[in-house]
């Protein structure tokens, strides 16, 4: 805490539907309710601040309009959440960022619009634990490689790709999929990206088992 502008940053990958977004926000929650307790220094009148915060890697996705604009555009929208259709030279950048400056605004994705909204996240000199989730954080290949090099921890959420893909499914039907649709989805995009994602849970500090609740 001495030092204004260091950032404990672990990385958080996991296949669609392994439950890494519910885990991040339950990590965030609990660093930020104990933190009080260790920090005896604080006044007892003053709401200390949050620690913790998530940064999600949903809004470095491609804008449709860049899908637009490659070579097969009905192609690239089908396989939207496949590594291509994300744009991890500036995931990198606002980690570098985080990391020399102490402070980063970050972009979220509007699941309403489909597109990244920039700047919607900022994550500030007060956030000492960064808890970064997304599929590809631990690839090691090309930019994702110098991605993974960033993180102080490297943490790979394990579940079976049969029930991650349940968990896709009742989610796709729930933001109004027809589930012939859904079933389409899985096994042309979500199913391909998870066997890519779990590739790369050998490059993980801590393993975590997914369970239902």
């Amino acid at each position: 805490m001495s030092n204004p502008n260091l950032k404990y940053i672990v990385g958080l990958a996991g296949s669609p539907g392994s439950g890494k977004s519910t885990i991040a926000a339950e990590v965030v929650q609990r660093v930020n309710r104990l933190w009080p307790q260790k920090a005896c220094a604080l006044d007892s009148q003053v709401s200390p601040p949050d620690v913790a915060a998530v940064l999600p890697m949903d809004g470095f996705h491609l804008y449709c309009s860049q899908l637009d604009a490659m070579e097969n555009p009905e192609e690239a929208h089908a396989r939207r959440g496949a590594p291509w259709t994300f744009n991890p030279e500036l995931l990198l950048k606002s980690l570098k960022t985080l990391r020399s400056q102490g402070s980063v605004y970050a972009p979220s994705f509007d699941h309403g619009v489909g597109d990244p909204v920039e700047d919607d996240i900022f994550v500030s000199l007060q956030h000492k634990v960064v808890i970064v989730e997304g599929n590809y954080l631990l690839l090691d290949d090309g930019i994702w490689k110098e991605i993974s090099a960033m993180f102080d921890e490297k943490w790979f959420v394990e579940v079976d790709v049969d029930k991650a893909m349940e968990r896709v499914r009742m989610r796709h039907i729930l933001t109004g999929k027809p589930p012939d649709v859904a079933k389409w989805r899985i096994e042309y995009n979500d199913r391909p990206n998870a066997e890519t994602v779990n590739k790369s849970k050998k490059n993980a500090d801590l393993i975590i088992r997914s369970i239902d609740f």
